[in-house]
């Protein structure tokens, strides 16, 4: 079953009224009370229309981009403000790229429903180990220090992981308004926070890493709606910070742009 198809069946099997017609308005439905802010855009870049956005991220000063779908499943370093392909290597069938994450000088790179992962140096690409992993993957991104990596597989629980060994250390729940935020999908790590993308909706969740709770949300209905997303597959995915200019970036599944948007401000700050 790809997500094409689970993304119907959530559609069919979500409850239908005035203002619920599918899986991202059930999933609005009961969203947050959690301060929820709008995305201030600050600027807007190319972005390849035909990637399958999964994972984002900027190390070094340059933006690497893993995308999926069989037969389209990518990992490439892109040039930021042309949206050009610098270097790519592709993931042959049936195999289904996710998330990435950086560590050391290597790039960590999830597949959907095989349970395994690649090592590729980050330099060149080339592939140099293999992983596995119990269940689905989607998003990962890297602390700051590189002691962990952080995991999503479609559920409310993100894992974290021993970069060496890729066994998982410890799990958190997330939760909002005292529920579980279930389909956490591509996330990255902002001033203390980890931001995720949460699937089949145009919400970001920041979430507190000690506690699992949802500090806020970061709203991209406009920008969706800009980005001209209107296909069941098009949805928000992808968040890459810039932790040395302070910049962070959003684009979606097939988007043709880019968006640099303003950092979140701290939970309980006032404009």
């Amino acid at each position: 079953m790809t997500k094409r198809v689970l993304a119907l069946l959530l559609a069919v099997l979500a409850p239908l009224g005035p203002a619920s017609c599918g899986a991202a308005d059930a999933q609005s439905a009961r969203a947050p009370k959690t301060l929820m802010a709008a995305a201030q855009v600050l600027r807007r870049l190319p972005h390849d229309p035909h990637a399958y956005t999964e994972g984002l991220f900027i190390h070094g000063g340059q933006l690497f981009e893993s995308t999926g779908m069989e037969g389209r499943s990518s990992l490439r370093r892109v040039d930021l403000n042309s949206g050009r392909v610098l270097e790519q290597t592709n993931l042959p069938r049936p195999l289904f790229g996710e998330g990435i994450a950086p560590w050391r000088d290597q790039i960590l790179m999830l597949t959907w429903r095989d349970g395994l992962g690649f090592r590729f140096t980050r330099a060149g690409f080339k592939p140099i180990g293999r992983f596995t992993y119990l269940g689905e993957g989607w998003g990962m991104t890297a602390r700051p220090d590189g002691a962990e990596l952080i995991m999503s597989d479609g559920s409310s629980t993100l894992r974290f992981i021993d970069p060496a060994t890729f066994r998982t250390r410890r799990t958190l729940s997330v939760t909002a308004d005292g529920m579980g935020v279930d389909m956490l999908n591509e996330l990255e790590w902002v001033n203390g926070e980890i931001l995720a993308n949460v699937w089949m909706t145009s919400r970001i969740a920041r979430i507190d890493p000690a506690t699992g709770r949802v500090k806020g949300w970061i709203d991209l209905t406009a920008l969706a709606r800009e980005a001209g997303a209107t296909g069941p597959d098009q949805v928000a995915n992808g968040i890459a910070w810039d932790a040395v200019g302070k910049h962070l970036y959003v684009t979606g599944k097939e988007w043709p742009v880019m968006f640099e948007i303003a950092p979140p401000a701290p939970a309980g700050a006032h404009p």
